[in-house]
């Protein structure tokens, strides 16, 4: 529950509109109960008029049950607008604020996690708490005021109906749905669960079909998530199950108690307590009270997929930064870089990767790290990008550690050319500006240019609009290359990374991606990793790592 609490907290904003909403339920099960409850009056006792029992003002009650009627659609609509509007600006900001959590969080503290289920929860599991307010919280409040305010209407008529009537609501609004909830834990423990490794199954499918092809592993990997599937919609079909269950005994103890007021009501006639006409109104009030509390086993029945999406979620976003980056600090006066006998280790039981490492790169200069995979190459990008913080030493860039750095500035010193090239399935304009939103066409040519790219580009029908795909899927991997070489000219950062620049493209491309970097790394600090010998044309000195 304190899960369930955290998620209230985030909605505090938006505590007045959800309150409305919550009271424009009130108001639509007061009046269906009212318009149901006159209604069953009225008939009855117009029969009675009719027979000459008594006489009736009608027009009273008529314009009364038109009010109610007309009453009871405005508040409906009011309703389904403010609660859905409550929870769709909640689930908006959750995403957001889920988001923030996560990117200090990368790539340190994420690397325990798959991608798909990273994925399941920002989009899934925050889709899955849509049901805290809008068909837990809120018909669970409406229904409680509803049925206290029946009640006492009730007690006021006839206290023996209103007590069947609140033994009636107890068992139909309160064991009934805990009952549900009870026996759907574990079942919806298991679809939010499952809901997350079908995430990952699928992302691994899409993404290495290649690999899965060549390996003849695909049909395998359609197997395994067909039978993810399958458990799925067997955990939802036993939530339906219960849940049906649970609606059909709250409708069976709406029917008995409206047969014991029966019986009661009888009795009372017989006796000459009540009139007939009051008799059918207390029961018709009965029959509608279950109203109130209808929707509550089906609600209840989904409370444990919403309590394990929101544990799933609150979860990763209390999870501590590996490296937690001061809000504001000032540029660098210089941007040589400096290893301060550095080391480092990523959890106390791993083996040390860095040992006392010292090294400096002076302003404008290129030095190239070299080394066995495994001897703390890509370890050395990681601490200067802030990603990890050593264990003993000191990581500087000028004079100042990067510890000490914000977020912000550190981002905007570095610019990271790596054999990997995160595109994004949007236009190669859009992809240019994430370095530099307020680029205009110009720019983004001439930084093509630089990296020798835009003659090909040009050469596309749609120029700067063309589409590279997911992951950039349409291009060829020289080209994906060369457009994080652009990047890296937008950017202007002083400091450059260079991960394996050239790895994995054909000859011609390597020759035009190093004459790109050529130009890229001029009067740069920068640091180069390869194992291939082309790139170390760009270097000024070398530094041999030891496996």
């Amino acid at each position: 529950m304190n899960d369930l609490r955290h998620l209230l907290a985030l909605a505090r904003p938006w505590r007045l509109r959800m309150a409305l909403g919550i009271a424009l339920s009130v108001v639509v099960i007061l009046s269906n109960v009212t318009l149901l409850a006159l209604s069953g009056w009225f008939i009855a006792s117009m029969a009675l008029a009719g027979v000459g029992a008594l006489t009736l003002e009608f027009f009273t009650p008529a314009a009364a049950i038109r009010g109610l009627a007309v009453l009871r659609t405005f508040a409906r609509y009011l309703e389904r607008l403010v609660t859905h509007d409550a929870t769709l600006r909640l689930l908006s900001v959750l995403r957001v604020w889920f988001y923030q959590r996560l990117e200090p969080l990368a790539p340190a503290r994420l690397q325990g996690f798959r991608d798909g289920d990273v994925l399941a929860r920002l989009r899934t599991d925050i889709d899955s708490l849509d049901n805290f307010y809008l068909r837990i919280l809120a018909p669970a409040i409406a229904g409680m005021i509803s049925s206290i305010a029946i009640l006492c209407v009730l007690f006021w008529f006839s206290p023996g109906v209103a007590v069947i009537d609140g033994v009636m609501l107890l068992l139909a609004g309160v064991i009934v749905p805990l009952v549900v909830a009870s026996r759907t834990r574990a079942s919806g423990h298991a679809v939010t669960g499952l809901r997350a490794s079908i995430q990952a199954a699928s992302t691994d499918l899409i993404r290495g079909l290649g690999e899965l092809q060549v390996a003849g592993a695909v049909a395998r990997q359609s197997r395994h998530l067909s039978l993810l599937s399958q458990k799925l919609i067997a955990a939802q079909r036993q939530q339906a199950w219960i849940g049906a269950s649970g609606s059909a005994l709250s409708a069976l103890a709406g029917q008995l108690g409206m047969f014991c007021a029966f019986i009661l009501l009888v009795s009372a006639g017989h006796a000459g307590a009540i009139a007939g006409n009051d008799i059918v109104m207390l029961l018709f009030a009965v029959l509608a009270s279950t109203e109130a509390v209808a929707a509550l086993p089906t609600a209840f029945a989904a409370l444990g997929v919403t309590r394990e999406a929101a544990r799933r979620i609150f979860s990763m976003a209390e999870l501590t930064p590996a490296v937690v980056l001061p809000s504001r600090s000032a540029t660098p006066a210089s941007f040589d870089l400096t290893f301060a006998a550095v080391t480092m280790r990523y959890a106390p039981e791993q083996p040390v990767v860095l040992d006392s490492l010292s090294f400096r790169v002076a302003q404008g200069q290129c030095l190239a790290l070299l080394g066995p995979s495994g001897a703390g190459k890509t370890t050395i990008l990681n601490l200067i990008q802030g990603f990890w913080d050593c264990d003993q030493g000191d990581v500087l860039i000028g004079d100042t550690p990067v510890r000490a750095l914000s977020d912000e500035v550190l981002r905007q010193s570095i610019s990271v050319v790596g054999q990997k090239t995160y595109l994004f399935n949007a236009s190669i304009r859009d992809n240019l500006r994430l370095v530099a939103p307020d680029a205009d066409d110009g720019t983004l040519w001439q930084a093509l240019s630089q990296a020798a790219l835009a003659e090909e580009v040009r050469a596309f029908p749609q120029g700067l609009d063309t589409l590279v795909g997911e992951l950039g899927a349409r291009l060829s991997g020289g080209q994906a290359r060369r457009i994080s070489i652009a990047r890296a000219f937008l950017s202007h950062a002083p400091i450059v990374l260079l991960d394996e620049p050239t790895e994995g493209l054909d000859a011609a491309n390597t020759e035009m991606v190093l004459k790109a970097l050529k130009e890229l790394v001029k009067g740069k600090t920068t640091l180069l990793v390869t194992h291939q010998i082309q790139p170390l044309i760009l270097a000024d000195s070398r530094l041999v790592l030891e496996g």
